[in-house]
């Protein structure tokens, strides 16, 4: 098992569908959707089984999937049917996948059906595996090269014979380098940095009828450098966008009349903000002003082309729309960043050249640099303030302003104060004779061999909740001379604030690059705090001071460290601290009159390498024992003479040590050669095999495509012969039609008896989902007090919370924290259970519906056939009715006649008898056991009247026939009934 960092796929394997209707002019696409991100298959055929076969998969590592497991976060497979006219889009279903199935062993396919089918009556499914998967693209290391050495001579400016529109950057994946130009012109290493600093008012780039996905989206700036698709971390609040500042940086081998060359066929650097795959806005850094044709700037320092630049929404930039100020537009801070790539060997003795350090204080919205090697070798050697004097106003530098122009924009400029504070180190007053071969610019200050690189950051965020009568012009003001400068930094321009509002502050993002002990910076953190002055800044009159805010920065110190890698591989220590202060009035009560949001960033760099600087003009050449104090030495002390620098045994041994790197590298380099190659073969052997293994296979399949041409070609004969079998088939056809009818009255009854079997299991199944519905309304019932009662409980555990939180404000929150999380989840899982009583509910009755719709379609559809099958009848026996009727009637109707008109007579006959018995035989026959004919002589005449007419009425109709059962059964009940007349005559 891999530890919690590793990557991993989440792969969805959507392989084939079935039961699906056939849609001739449409097309099947199947969209998977996960944590905000979505996918799609190519759009297949719309057929009874569309076959797919499409992999999508998304990134991820361990961490994130376990939290996914937790929140239960789905991945919804979306089936559309599109039609290729109209180009319309129809949902046909959708898919559920649980992410807790997924494993890394892959499991067998598993059939899906579609839930909310458009197509209920086909109820189709889908094949699909879910799994995951190690990325073992992501875990491949890079390695980088060895610096090329500086060679010499010049790139002519002049390159005749070359096509600048077909210069490409082409990677060295060995060296670790993108090469610009032919290879015998590329004798110059850069390095190209882009940095994503800052964002504003990103959110005027979301309109209304824009979608976003359902969760909480994540946004992210895009952009392509040399080919490289580059992304930032993602960020949620656009209102707000916090993010750390990150930097992309390439090598490049070239010239600077090539990377000329390029960049003016290459003007641009565009960059989205994206939301998903969806880009809501962009903008295009212009590159050109990184080298101008003819000037050398490159070769004495880095060129740079940074500001804030406006983001266009697509919309916007298709209909070609006047450029919003940059005051209220959505904007962007972009630094690019091109300079020499120098070799480590040349660093040490350019710090002999350089004047004194210099250091740069960089304010929003020009974001803050990384140093390359030179700068940090430059910038890290101020020493720890408190050992020289704050500078006074003769020593003290002002500060320079740099435009940060956007192209786009109507020409507002943003200037951004670089501080450059002076130490106060005394000069010395002999200097000695300079050296031939080495000299000095000036003074050399030690800095400790234990002092760290210190990078600390302040970003005044927004000012809120201003106690104030009247709107004020406001301006943030604040110094802390222990960063090597007593300088003020300042927001400027001055926002308006009024009562009871909150307002974002402009250029108020500054970082401080300094060196020091941490036991100093720790100390002077929890001694010194930082005052934020607050002032009203009033065209009419003096400037008001408000208030002050008392930052305490040691907080930051107290805050959780993250691991980054600068960019030379070193291990470095992030700590970040978001406070809201109050601001205290320094008239009046001392009540607070506002509210300061604020952001600090503390970045650690470890140990400072340079320890020695040189600070000012000066012609002394000092020896390296003496280089380590922080004044020089008497000039008493200074030797007359010294010996030549390449003589010493220091310079030999460091020669020494060189060159034996030099040569372990060589040989390091020819080892991976060796081993590349033995890569090659290996592959070029495998890529052999593989390849015989495909012809064979083809070969294969060839053969086998010709053996189903055969089998075709044998199959249509056979059709051939069977259409003429189909002919002779409809002969003896018509021959079975008169064996038809005799099964017809056998079906007949089968099926009325299978009606009624069917009834019967209808009712018995009605009666049965009436039950369970009763024990889901129970159930539902039971499980909705269930969630009032977890309500409730939740509502108090979160009153108790609360309590318990003003009470122990200082104390850690996290074990309250997770049983509040361990609460919401009980909720989400009640909540789950109730829509899933709820959704079954609803499943029995459309079930019971369904059944109620196919009792009634199975009724009509037995009563059309009845009615077909009764025409049918008729037409077929039409004649024998006739013929049957015609002489049936008249011998029944005839006989029947006779034995009612003898029937009358002989009721008549027992009238009369009836009349002339006497009365008491009457009572005697009433008392007695009934020995005579029954009271009913005349009931049973009705009876047997309403028999022969009930048998005549039913053979009138033409259904029955005299073998008919139910006719068999009236003509008994005749016999028996005129039985019974008989006997009782």
């Amino acid at each position: 098992m891999g530890s919690k960092s590793d990557p991993l796929l989440i792969v969805v394997s959507i392989l084939e569908g079935r039961h699906f209707p056939k849609r001739p002019r449409h097309m099947l696409v199947v969209e998977a959707k996960f944590d905000g991100e979505q996918l799609a298959t190519d759009p297949v055929g719309h057929a009874e089984q569309p076959e797919f076969a499409t992999e999508l998969a998304w990134e991820l590592d361990r961490k994130a999937l376990h939290q996914h497991r937790l929140q239960r976060t789905p991945v919804k497979l979306q089936c559309y049917a599109l039609d290729t006219l109209t180009s319309a889009k129809e949902s046909v279903g959708y898919i559920v996948l649980d992410l807790r199935t997924a494993h890394e062993k892959k499991p067998a396919p598993k059939w899906y059906p579609l839930l909310s089918s458009k197509y209920a009556k086909y109820k189709p499914e889908i094949q699909i595996t879910i799994a995951l998967e190690t990325d073992t693209k992501a875990l491949v290391d890079g390695f980088k090269a060895k610096e090329a050495p500086p060679r010499d001579g010049r790139v002519p400016t002049v390159l005749s014979g070359l096509d600048p529109q077909n210069l490409e950057a082409i990677l060295n994946e060995v060296e670790g380098y993108h090469q610009i130009g032919p290879a015998e012109y590329c004798k110059d290493n850069f390095v190209l940095s882009v940095t994503i600093a800052f964002a504003t008012q990103l959110e005027q780039l979301i309109s209304a009828a824009m979608k976003l996905p359902e969760r909480q989206p994540e946004f992210f700036f895009y952009y392509s450098l040399l080919g490289n698709d580059v992304t930032n971390e993602p960020f949620t609040d656009l209102m707000n966008p916090n993010f750390e500042p990150e930097r992309a940086s390439v090598r490049i081998r070239s010239s600077s009349e090539m990377l000329q060359l390029y960049l003016s066929f290459h003007p641009k650097l565009q960059v989205h903000l994206c939301c998903g795959e969806q880009s809501l806005g962009s903008t295009e850094i212009p590159l050109t002003g990184l080298l101008k044709k003819g000037s050398n700037e490159i070769e004495q320092h880095p060129v740079v082309v940074e500001g804030a630049f406006i983001l266009i929404p697509p919309n916007r930039s298709k209909q070609k729309l006047p450029p919003v100020p940059l005051e209220t537009a959505p904007t962007v801070g972009v630094s690019v960043i091109l300079q020499k790539d120098i070799p480590p060997q040349s660093v040490n003795a350019l710090l002999t050249e350089n004047q004194s350090p210099v250091q740069k204080q960089v304010t929003s919205p020009t974001p803050k640099k990384q140093p390359s090697p030179i700068q940090q070798s430059q910038r890290l050697s101020t020493p720890p303030p408190f050992s020289h004097s704050p500078p006074t106003k003769d020593d003290a530098t002002g500060s320079e302003a740099e435009s940060l122009q956007d192209d786009r924009s109507t020409g507002a400029k943003h200037q951004a104060p670089i501080d450059k504070p002076t130490v106060n180190v005394s000069q010395s007053e002999n200097a000695g004779q300079r050296s031939g071969s080495i000299s000095t610019s000036g003074q050399k200050i030690a800095v400790p061999a234990a002092a760290h690189h210190f990078c600390f950051s302040l970003d005044l965020r927004s000012i809120s909740d201003l106690e104030a009568e009247f709107p004020v012009s406001c301006m943030l003001r604040y110094a802390y001379p222990f960063f090597g400068s007593a300088a003020p930094i300042m927001t400027n321009p001055p926002v308006e604030v009024r009562k009871n509002m909150e307002v974002f502050l402009p250029q108020s993002y500054c970082a401080f690059d300094f060196a020091t002990l941490p036991h100093q910076l720790q100390d002077t953190f929890v001694r010194i705090p930082l005052l934020v002055e607050v002032w009203h800044k009033n065209k009419m009159s003096k400037d008001l001071l408000l208030g002050i805010a008392r930052l305490q920065l040691s907080n930051v110190l107290t805050s959780e460290k993250t691991r980054f890698l600068d960019p030379h591989g070193d291990q470095c220590w992030r700590q970040t601290y978001s406070e809201r202060v109050p601001v205290i009035a320094t008239q009046g009560a001392n009540n607070k009159i506002a509210d300061i949001s604020y952001t600090t960033s503390l970045e650690d760099y470890g140990l400072v390498k340079i320890q020695e600087v040189v600070v000012s003009e000066s012609s002394q050449s000092v020896k390296p024992a003496q280089q380590k104090v922080l004044s020089p030495p008497p000039p008493s002390l200074i030797p007359d003479t010294k010996p030549e620098p390449r003589e010493t045994l220091e310079y030999k041994a460091a020669l020494e040590l060189e060159m034996w790197k030099e040569a372990q590298e060589d040989l390091f380099e020819n080892q991976l050669k060796k081993k590349e190659l033995a890569h090659m073969q290996a592959l070029a052997d495998e890529w052999k095999r593989r390849d015989k293994e495909r012809e064979a296979l083809v070969k294969k399949k060839v053969a086998e495509y010709t053996i189903l041409e055969e089998q075709l070609q044998k199959t249509l004969s056979d059709l051939e012969k069977r259409e003429r079998q189909l002919a002779n088939a409809e002969i003896e056809l018509k021959k079975l039609k008169t064996e038809l009818h005799t099964d017809h009255e056998r079906g007949l009854q089968e099926l009325q008896d299978s009606m009624r079997r069917v009834r019967e299991d209808c009712s018995h199944q009605i009666e049965l989902e009436k039950s369970r519905f009763r024990q889901l309304e129970e159930e539902k019932l039971r499980l909705q007090q269930q969630v009032h009662e977890t309500e409730h409980k939740y509502k108090l555990l979160d009153k108790e919370f609360q309590h318990y939180k003003e009470q122990q404000s200082s104390k850690p929150e996290i074990r309250l924290q997770s049983e509040i999380n361990l609460l919401t989840l009980e909720k989400v899982e009640l909540e789950r259970k109730l829509e899933s009583a709820t959704k079954s509910k609803l499943h029995y009755k459309q079930q019971w519906g369904r059944a109620l719709k196919e009792l009634a379609r199975l009724k009509q559809r037995e009563q059309e056939n009845a009615v077909a099958r009764l025409k049918k009848q008729q037409q077929e026996l039409e004649q024998m009715r006739l013929r049957y009727l015609a002489a049936e009637e008249k011998e029944v109707v005839k006989t029947e006649r006779q034995e009612l008109s003898e029937i009358r007579n002989e009721l008549n006959r027992l009238k009369q008898q009836e009349d002339k018995k006497p009365p008491q035989d009457s009572r005697d026959n009433s008392d007695g056991k009934m020995e005579g004919p029954p009271v009913g002589n005349e009931a049973l005449d009705e009876f047997l009247t309403r028999l022969i007419e009930e048998r005549d009425t039913l053979l009138r109709t033409g259904v029955y026939t005299h073998e008919d059962r139910i006719i068999s059964e009236l003509d008994r009940q005749i016999r028996e009934a005129m039985v019974k007349r008989s006997n009782n005559k």
